[in-house]
Order: structure tokens, then sequence, then C-alpha cells
């Protein structure tokens, strides 16, 4: 044991520190919760990074700094390093020649004059007329634009859309923005009048025709992008604003967009109706009719007539029975209760502010982590189902836990991302960032979920209630409400009904850009969404094995579970109502995210109804006297 322990260890270490050489953290100059805020002086070096340019009609996004058409950025330009999160998010970010120093106000200074050849421009034209947007960052802030909220009865206040557009189509033809006038907004920091704190950085695009300034009150000629090899100049103008009215602490909340919290209310008030709907049901069930139950199997007088009543007790002899393609389920189970331990920390770390939007990739990085450091918790459930099961090959059983859904998973972001590398797009992984995952999978979660087998092989087999017979009972014509495939549509109904108006809001932040921070809401639906599973689960194993079935096994893990295909297909509506997506390979990327985002929910889902309903039917066989 202190060998394969200790082996167990080594491999972990090794894992770590050549995951970590594989996905660099991020440096310094960015955000990391708990750092204070950097002040700066006048004349000090701002740096500007560029990041890449995404578009809300199109997932795949593209690094600004490899853009042809653009200023290049200078020899001595320095990638910064990025955590797990931003590679897998599509983020490039590079230091760029913009100079920024602090206090000093620029007037129309020329960055660059690229020549830029037909088919760049070609390139160009495409990217503006699908509505191409620029990230770039100062001070950990991304670039925004401006614009105002409210109405004539409410009080206007300043809100900011991230990024700004690449370029825009006027007069019937598509010209390319270039020039940028940069506001960088500060505060004076308290007790340090020669200190300054960045609390905004909006960013308002130009396009102008040769190297004219944009005075105000005169119309400019546009830079049109044509056909032909043409030399475009690049111009900027930078202007340091006093802000009273946002402070540092405070800087991030105008990129969150306020959203009505009526309807994320409204969304808790409906999944409450049918979490309590179901609660009653339950409390009648276990309260009323099932008391009722024990106490008539367990009067003594009656014994004689029990094989004439009808009810669950009398596949008290069959209902721990050994399932078809056990194994199977105890892979799937185990894989649930990883993504089910990783959720809850995951969530429970954005509740206290840990992973909030300033943390670029912060969701993706720890989410990976967590998942892959939860694969002992893979092992250990799996390996005890499995001696429920009378498994043979413990090892054998763990191993197929730790690459069944990894596995299948990883097969399917490898084959993604051959198309993601034809499209040139900033969104493929690279070759290390790849290595690092199977590293952290072979290396990390695998050896993880061999250690909790281990440990769970060895702890005594969970003893259920009476014997099984040797000979299969024979299962009656149910009836039609209790037939597998309805059972399994209704029972993953509700819990679709609990998540889908917050649903349209996580999308939103997935497919559109936008920022999502309700994540006190989304914690409640996450809690209320477990207990609908629960429940529903329960009520429907219960009236399966009224009805003399006692096949429960598969049909408490997919009766939730399945409520990941009413999900997959809001996504397909979602789809084609909310996104402008026309072309194959953003297609393809939304569906087979999609399809992987549903597989990973519908393994949470159905674990959660599994383990709750395993316990439920344990308690209930254990209740009545069993000859």
């Amino acid at each position: 044991m202190v060998t394969l322990t200790s082996r167990v260890i080594g491999t972990l270490v090794a894992s770590i520190l050549v995951a970590i050489a594989s996905a660099p953290v991020p440096a310094s100059a960015f955000y990391i919760p708990g750092l204070t805020p950097t002040v700066y002086k006048d004349n000090d070096r701002l740096p500007l990074y560029v990041n890449k340019i995404y578009s809300k009609k199109s997932p795949l996004d593209y690094s600004y700094a490899d853009l042809p058409f653009v200023c290049s950025p200078p020899k001595d330009a320095k990638k910064a390093w990025l955590n797990l999160g931003e590679v897998l998010r599509g983020d490039r970010i590079s230091s760029s020649n913009y100079e920024l120093i602090v206090g000093k106000d620029e007037k129309c200074k020329t960055l660059c004059t690229k020549t830029v050849a037909a088919e760049d421009a070609a390139l160009a034209k495409d990217f503006i007329s699908n509505e191409y947007s620029v990230e770039w960052i100062v001070d950990n802030l991304p670039a925004a634009t401006r614009y105002s909220v409210g109405d004539k009865t409410d009080k206007k206040r300043k809100q900011y859309e991230a990024g700004f557009a690449l370029g825009k189509m006027k007069y019937g033809k598509i010209n390319i923005n270039n020039h940028v006038t940069i506001r960088i907004l500060y505060q004076v920091q308290p007790g340090h009048p020669d200190g300054k704190l960045i609390v905004g950085f909006e960013v308002y695009p130009l396009s102008i025709l040769g190297e004219s300034c944009p005075d105000e009150g005169k119309l400019l000629d546009f830079q049109p992008l044509i056909e032909k090899t043409t030399d475009i100049t690049y111009t900027y103008s930078v202007l340091w604003l006093e802000d009273k009215d946002v402070t540092w602490s405070t800087r991030w909340n105008l990129y969150l967009v306020n959203t009505d919290t009526q309807v994320h209310w409204y969304s808790i008030v409906n999944s409450m109706v049918i979490m309590l709907f179901l609660t009653g049901m339950v409390a009648i069930i276990i309260m009323r009719t099932l008391n009722k139950d024990i106490a008539l199997y367990n009067e003594e007088e009656m014994k004689d007539e029990h094989d004439d009543t009808t009810g669950w007790k009398l596949v008290h002899g069959d209902v721990f029975r050994t399932p078809k393609y056990s194994s199977l389920l105890c892979c799937l189970l185990g894989s649930g209760v990883q993504i089910l331990a990783m959720a809850l920390t995951t969530i429970l770390f954005a509740l206290v502010g840990v992973l909030n939007p300033s943390y670029r990739g912060g969701f993706v990085s720890f989410g990976l982590f967590l998942f892959v450091f939860a694969g002992c918790f893979a092992g250990y459930y799996s390996a005890r189902l499995y001696k429920v099961f009378k498994g043979t090959s413990w090892t054998k059983n763990a191993i197929l836990t730790g690459t069944l859904v990894p596995g299948f998973l990883m097969t399917i972001v490898f084959l993604l991302n051959l198309f993601v590398w034809s499209q040139n797009s900033s969104n493929a992984i690279p070759f290390g960032t790849f290595f690092a995952l199977v590293v952290m999978w072979f290396g990390i979660s695998l050896p993880l979920n061999l250690a909790g087998a281990y440990f769970g092989q060895r702890k005594a087999v969970i003893e259920h209630p009476g014997r099984t017979n040797q000979i299969p009972r024979q299962i009656p014509e149910p009836v039609w409400y209790l037939r597998p495939y309805f059972a399994m549509a209704m029972g993953g109904l509700l819990p679709f009904a609990v998540i889908f108006i917050e649903l349209f809001f996580i999308l939103k932040s997935i497919w559109e850009g936008q920022y999502y921070y309700m994540f006190g809401f989304l914690s409640l639906v996450f809690m209320i969404l477990l207990v609908t599973c629960v429940e529903m689960t329960i009520v429907i194993v219960y009236f399966q094995l009224c009805d003399e079935d006692y096949n429960w096994w598969w049909r408490s893990f997919l009766a939730s579970a399945f409520s990941a295909v009413y999900i997959f297909v809001y996504s397909m509506i979602y789809f084609f109502k909310q996104l402008s997506i026309d072309h194959f390979v953003p297609g393809l990327i939304y569906f087979a995210n999609s399809f992987m985002i549903c597989t990973a929910y519908g393994l949470l889902t159905g674990t959660a109804g599994f383990i709750s309903t395993y316990w439920f039917v344990r308690r209930i066989y254990s209740a009545v006297k069993i000859d």
C-alpha cells in the first residue's frame, strides 16, 4: 500500500509540474483575485495589450496581432502568459506599439501606414460584414464603448458595451476603422494626489481617409476597403479624464449588463413552485401511501395473504438484481459524481467572488482543474457500486471510469479542433495546451481515479435488505404512463422547466459575449434543480415498483438525465432564433459544444437522481419484514 501511495504521489507531482510548464499562469500585469490595484504616476508608461477580434455571429475568434491588414506589433512584442481558460476561450494577448503616457494627451498620432493587399482587404471586408469587434486591454479592463440606459422618467446612467467595431458599412461600402480615440478614465488615489487608478478604458473608432484628423463637426471621408492593393494609415488620439463617479472597486459594474432582476426572481419562483409541487407528491407518497403499505405488509395476521396482494413488496426478491451493462452504469455514475463535485465547488468559488468576470478564463481553468482532481471521487463511488454488482476486476472498472467519458469528450474536442485549425482561428487549441490536457487526464485524473477505486473496493460491500431470487420474476405489462420512454421523457421535463429561464442568460453569456455575474441566482437554481431531480426520480421509481417492474437501476439514472435532451433541443431553438450563424464550421462548433455541455449536464442530473433513488429503495425495503 505504501509503495502504491508513493507511486501515485510521485506521478501526481510530476504531472502537476508538466501541466504548469505547459499551461502557464497569468502574468502579474493582469488581475488575480486578492491583488491590490496598480497605481500609476504621471509620465509612467501604461501598456496597451491587443487580444482578439470576436463576433456575435460566429464563435470563431482571431488574434488581433496576426491580422494582415492592421499595424504589425513591434519587433520586441511580448506574448502574455495565459492561463488554461484564456487559451481555450481564444485569447491571444500581446503587447502593442500604442504609446500611452500617464497624464499626457495625444492628438491624432500616426501609428503606421499599412500596405494592404487585395486578398487581405477581402478578408477584412468579410470580418466587418460579420460584425467583428476588437478587444484590447488596459490595466485588465477590456476596451469598451459607452452608451446610456434609462428613459425620461428615470435618470440616465452610463453603461459599457465591451469591444469596439472593426469597421462599418456606410453608403453601400465597407469601411475599416483606422482611427481610434482612446479615453482613459482615472481616479486620484485617496491620500496620494500624484497617484492614479485606472477606472475606465473607452475606445471610439472612426474611419477616415488619409492622414486627416477627425476635427469635431467636420465631415470626413471614409477609408473604404477596395479590391486592390492600397495604403491605410492608422492613427490614434489619447485623452486622460478624471472620473469621480466610478471607483476602482466598482469599475467592472459598467460592463455588467443590467438585466431585470425581476426576470431572475420569476425564474426562482417558477422553480420553487415546481419543486414544492414535487415535494408535496413525495410527502404524500412517504407519509401516507408508503407508511400505509409498510404497516400493511408488517401485520402478522396478513402474512398468509401477501401472495394475493399487489405492490412494490412483491418484487423484493428481484429489486436488487444486478442490471444489464452494470459496468457501464458504474462508469457513467462515477463520471457523474466527478462532474457533480466539480460543479458544486465551482459555483461555490463563484458565489464567494473568486471567479468573477475580471478573472479572465477563471471559470474554465477552475472547472477543468477541479474536474481533474475530483477523479478520486469518481473512482471511489464507481468501485463501491461495482462491488455491489459483484464485479471481479476493480482496476479494469477504474480505468474504464477514468477514460470512457473523458475520452469520448476529448475525441470530440480533437476532431472539432481540426476544423477550427482549418479556419486559422485563435480558438484552435495549440499543441502544447492539448498536450497539457492529456497530461492532466492521464497524469492526474486517472491516477486519482485508481487511488479512489483502491480505497472504494476495500470498503465493506453495501448491504441490501433480503436475498435476490435465483429465477427472475416475470414483469407484467406496464401501464402506458409507466413505459420506459414515456417515464424518462416525463422525468426530464420538470428539471428542464426549473432551469429554462436562467438557461437563456447562460447561453447569452456563452455565445453572445455577455458577462454572466448572477451567481447568487445560479446557485439557487442549481440547488432547486438537484432537489427536483431527486424528487422526480423517486416518484417515477416508486410508481414503477408498485407496477411490479424491478428494472429500476437504469431508469433512475436516465429519468432525470433525459432533461439534457430538452436542453439540447432548446439550444437548437436558440441557435435559429437568437443567433445569425450561417457558415458550416461556426455552426459545427456551436452544436458540438452544446452536445458536450448537455452530456456533462445529463451525467450530473442522472447521478443525482440515481444516488437518491438508491438510498430510497434500500430504505423502503429495509422497513418491511421480508422472509
